[in-house]
Order: C-alpha cells, then structure tokens, then sequence
C-alpha cells in the first residue's frame, strides 16, 4: 500500500505509520512494532516474492532445470523462519489461536507452481535470458525518480530487456485491484524512463497475478499517460502536506489533526487498532 493509499485510507493509521517519533501517548517501539506486524495473506506474498527472487537469481547463475523438490523445501524452510521471527495481527489481536503454515504453505506452492509453469518462465529461460546481465531484480531500498522539483519513489520487483523493449513484471498474490496496480506501472513505468532515460512507449509493465491461476495484464503508456500520472502525484502530495506544520522538515500537525476512520471493516483489519480502541 502506499503512502497515499495509506493517507486516504484513514489519517489515523497514516499518522501512526509516518510519524510515529512525534507521538507524545504510544512509545515509538509499541508504534513500530505495531506497525512491523504481518497477516497471513502478506506472509503468502512476501514469501513467493522472496522464492521468485531466489529462482531468477538462480538463473543468472545457472540456467539448470529447476529441481522442484528441492526448491520447495527450501521454501517450506524460509517459511517457516520468516513465520518464527514475526508477529502475526490473527494471533496479536486473538482472532486466532495459532497460524496454519501448513495452509500458508499451500498457497505459496501454488503461486509458486502457477509460476513455474507459466509461458513467462518458457518465455524468460529462452529469449530472455540472452540479456541476462541486465536483469534487475527487486532493488534495495526504494527507486527515487523526479517529477520538477518532487521526488517519487516506486520499486521493481523484475525489470529486463528484450526484443527492443523493456520489461517490468510486478508479481501479485492476491485480487486484482485494476486502479491501484495500473496506477503502480505507471509509477514503476516513471521510475524506468528517468533513470535509463528511455521513452514511456518502449517500456512493457506487466502485472503477474499468481493465483487462483496465472493471469497476466500488460500495459502500455505514452508521454500523455505520464503527464496524467505527474499531474496527479503533486496533487496527492499537496493534500498530504496539508497535514505537516512544516514541510521542510516533515514534522506533522498534531495527532488530533489525523482524524480516526469511521469504516469499521477498515479498523478491523489494522494493525493499530489497538491504539485507537484503548
């Protein structure tokens, strides 16, 4: 989710997640950690992301048949540390007594699987692999690019070229959410074009959905997209700036300036409800 998503979410929650060192009632460490929870779709995620990202790294080592049994037991054993060495909200917050990893498990295999055999992987050991030196896979940190004087960060998970173009897969494991993820290209699409000073119209984002099956949308944008899509980050911008008694400094209004949510659906799926419910 991003800073906006967050911000129009509920201010709250933005506030919490941004400005947690300004709050005078929490400890900052109860805000973080708090905020450092996952649930169980996001383990499913973050965890297929991380193996994906282990097998196209393996490629550009060894272009080797992939040895499924092996590569899931790997997984299971990732899993099961990432599992150990984070707080689930379900168990936090006693919506469960205890997390299925057996059932997280089932549906990393299965994006897993989904992926292996997709045309993509046929796609990406054959063609693309010829460039496989300029593979950029899942860059640390968050990709800065400038809109005028803003700055707006968005991260690949896999950028390559071929065939003339360049390609951006963004890997999802849950639904389709056709406006928030067209509006991610255009950012991951932005982020392309400013650092490999490339024009919109030869950059190919695709957005790789992993289950139930394998389904891909690809895009295309143009100069016109991209002025849309500026136009629309300084807006957004100015309303969260509204937010901050200075922002040079990013120092925000007071709390009581964040108002609470009134969607409860909202609030029962967040990780700090604890803070607004005391």
């Amino acid at each position: 989710m991003s800073r906006y998503d967050i911000f129009q979410t509920c201010k709250r929650r933005y506030y919490y997640t941004y400005y947690s060192k300004f709050d005078n009632e929490y400890s900052t460490d109860k805000i973080l950690f708090l905020r450092e929870m996952i649930s169980a779709p996001l383990a499913v995620g973050n965890v297929a992301h991380e193996m994906i990202k282990t097998l196209l790294r393996r490629l550009l080592k060894d272009e080797g048949t992939i040895r499924r049994n092996k590569f899931f037991n790997y997984t299971f054993r990732t899993l099961k540390e990432y599992c150990k060495n984070n707080t689930f909200r379900e168990t936090y917050y006693k919506e469960a007594s205890k997390i299925d990893i057996l059932a997280i498990e089932d549906d990393v295999k299965l994006c897993l699987n989904n992926f292996l055999d997709s045309n993509r992987v046929t796609w990406l050991t054959g063609r693309a692999i010829k460039t496989k030196k300029d593979w950029i896979l899942d860059p640390p940190g968050y990709g800065e690019s400038r809109i005028d004087d803003l700055k707006v960060y968005s991260k690949v998970d896999f950028l390559f070229p071929a065939d003339d173009s360049i390609y951006i897969i963004d890997w999802k494991t849950g639904k389709p959410l056709e406006q928030k993820h067209y509006k991610q290209l255009l950012g991951y699409t932005s982020w392309a074009s400013y650092h490999l000073n490339i024009a919109p119209d030869k950059i190919i984002p695709v957005v790789a959905y992993l289950k139930p099956e394998y389904e891909e949308k690809e895009y295309e944008f143009t100069e016109d997209d991209m002025k849309v899509f500026f136009s629309s980050i300084k807006g957004e911008t100015s309303e969260m700036y509204e937010y901050c008694s200075d922002i040079e400094e990013n120092i925000p209004k007071q709390k009581a300036s964040f108002i609470k949510t009134d969607n409860d659906k909202i609030c029962e799926n967040c990780n700090f409800r604890e803070l607004c419910f005391n």
